[in-house]
């Protein structure tokens, strides 16, 4: 069984496990710390992953980080992953369980990247076009890539607005390129 469908089984498990305790939101909010975390803490991912070190030293870790800090129930999952040794896919299984909440909630992902961080201002307005897609509510996620050049990369499921001048160069490249070639032959 690959990675992904380990912490797409796992993210289900827990989520219904949360909505039948009446603990959903909690839970997603413990996920997202412990996201946070992890791209925070590369090291503390990297400890998560090492094999050497053994799974009762990372459970005391994951104690000592997140026990008085999450709901009994994420920590008592936090537990059980690691009992069954598949801590190294608590973050994968933390990003799952996001995307399924989202999908609970009725709420759409989405990832803007510019080249700029955006205002208030634009950030709405991208929410808008969104919740026009999607008639849903929106989580934006928001990347600055300065290769853009200019204009924005805009992903909403498996559709993407690229309005980049970066493609949009590539493109002329291309057009120029194959009319140059015809012309020649």
């Amino acid at each position: 069984m690959t990675s992904t469908q380990v912490a797409s089984r796992y993210a289900k498990s827990l989520l219904g496990l949360a909505l039948e305790r009446g603990v959903l939101e909690e839970v997603n909010r413990d996920m997202q710390f412990f996201s946070s975390t992890c791209k925070l803490n590369p090291d503390f991912v990297l400890m998560l992953k090492n094999p050497i070190i053994n799974h009762s030293k990372k459970l005391s870790i994951l104690k000592a980080i997140f026990a008085d800090k999450v709901d009994q129930l994420t920590f008592s999952f936090f537990e059980i992953i690691t009992r069954k040794n598949r801590e190294s896919d608590l973050p994968a299984i933390a990003t799952e369980f996001h995307h399924q909440y989202n999908v609970q909630s009725n709420v759409q992902e989405a990832t803007i990247t510019t080249t700029f961080v955006l205002t208030q201002e634009l950030r709405e307005k991208f929410r808008s076009i969104v919740k026009e897609i999607s008639g849903k509510e929106v989580e934006l996620l928001e990347k600055v890539n300065p290769d853009l050049i200019g204009g924005y990369i805009l992903k909403v499921g498996d559709r993407q607005i690229d309005e980049s001048i970066s493609s949009h160069l590539k493109a002329l490249r291309v057009e120029f390129g194959t009319n140059l070639y015809e012309k020649k032959y």
